[in-house]
């Protein structure tokens, strides 16, 4: 009795540091294992007159990396290069509280075919539903491990674990993952590189009820590859379509921009989102249009989307300077990613039965833009899961790297 009073007691504790915005393990992450294992793997390979190369034990073309002038992968004896590019993909998805099931396919969202990229930043928003058991109580983390588990397997292939050898790496290794009730996000990298990320660090803001709880908000990472620093934030946004609604996203994006802080033992280190060399935002940003008429549904049913785009509010309030000034976001060819019906290529609103007070304007909520120098986007499209009443949208980049 002892004892399950002592559990009772950590409901109420919880919520108190969920109310105070209080840290309780949100600077924790998970991660497959350190880079010391990853050396324990490698194999040195001597040559006559002493010196030594550290190499994978398993060499493949796609392990060499493009140099900077060069469009063909090196051979090591061409002279090492003081950078390097690689390629890197960004996806998000709002899977509207839904957990995945063990036949979904990932593999059309994240383009493992017929070429991979080298890392691989996924953010999840509402991989649980947002009710108050799941805003204010205990983490429920199995939606995210099975979103793992899904990702893993896309990654890396179908493995039989009983023929596997145990000491063989994965082609790709998780590099950090966190959960902030709905919100997930996760890095993968090839593990050949994964000896050269460093200074991993998270930082969690909540922006939703009272301004704190974690219903909206970002989960940011903050790493180094190489010489050069990183940060990923994951955000999803203040909802809703009534005019004035924007102002409350452009103030989200504001506060998590000023909250999010990485602590580092050395001051050389970023510690806020800005500081780093190249930032990727992704996520639901819940931008709507900005004005609707009969004419936005005329658009709609002619696929007419850049003069759709012109009432797309984020692209108003960036133009404006009242958002996301100096950042960068790709030309947009695809359609509205919400509101779709679930297991449908229909729009709520085109749905005469839908209740009205659940219809929704299709806009193009999901969203990736970028800030730093040294990165060129090579795509910007989305995925065609009916999964969800939201469309994937992803994003590869060609990213410079100092060595």
């Amino acid at each position: 009795m002892r004892e399950e009073g002592k559990n009772n007691l950590k409901w109420p504790k919880m919520v108190v540091r969920k109310w105070l915005n209080m840290k309780s393990g949100t600077d924790k992450f998970h991660l497959d294992y350190d880079t010391k294992v990853f050396r324990q793997r490698m194999r040195k390979s001597f040559s006559g007159d002493g010196h030594c190369a550290v190499v994978p034990e398993e060499l493949s073309e796609e392990w060499l990396m493009e140099t900077n002038n060069e469009n063909e992968r090196p051979g090591f004896d061409q002279p090492v290069s003081s950078s390097l590019n690689l390629r890197m993909f960004v996806g998000t998805w709002n899977v509207a509280g839904k957990t995945p099931h063990d036949r979904l396919n990932l593999s059309e969202w994240l383009k493992t075919k017929p070429s991979s990229a080298d890392i691989y930043v996924l953010g999840f928003q509402e991989i649980v539903p947002l009710n108050p058991g799941n805003v204010l109580g205990p983490e429920d983390c199995g939606p995210a491990s099975k979103w793992i588990s899904l990702i893993r397997k896309s990654l890396n292939g179908e493995i039989n674990s009983s023929k596997i050898d145990k000491l063989k790496p994965h082609k790709y290794c998780l590099a950090a993952s966190k959960q902030m009730v709905g919100i997930f996000l996760c890095v993968w990298v090839r593990e050949d590189l994964n000896q050269y990320v460093t200074n991993l660090k998270v930082s969690c803001v909540g922006t939703g009820v009272m301004g704190y709880l974690g219903n909206k908000g970002s989960i940011s990472v903050s790493m180094k590859l190489h010489q050069t620093t990183f940060c990923f934030v994951c955000t999803h946004l203040a909802s809703g379509e009534k005019e004035g609604d924007e102002i409350r996203r452009n103030l989200d994006v504001s506060e998590i921009i000023k909250r999010t802080k990485f602590s580092h033992h050395s001051s050389t280190q970023p510690d806020s989102i800005l500081s780093h060399d190249k930032i990727i935002w992704l996520g639901d940003l819940n931008y709507r249009l900005a004005s609707i008429s009969d004419d936005t549904y005329k658009l709609l049913q002619r696929n007419d989307w850049q003069l759709l785009l012109e009432q797309d509010q984020l692209r108003r309030e960036q133009r404006a300077g009242r958002v996301f000034e100096g950042w960068e976001e790709g030309e947009i060819y695809f359609a509205p990613t919400y509101k779709y019906l679930t297991n449908s290529d229909c729009y709520v609103v085109q749905m005469s039965s839908t209740p009205k007070e659940k219809r929704r304007t299709p806009a193009w909520c999901d969203r990736i833009l970028w800030k730093g120098q040294g990165m060129k986007q090579m795509s910007y499209t989305r995925g065609e899961s009916r999964f969800s009443d939201h469309r994937p949208v992803s994003s590869l980049f060609s990213v410079q790297l100092c060595i």
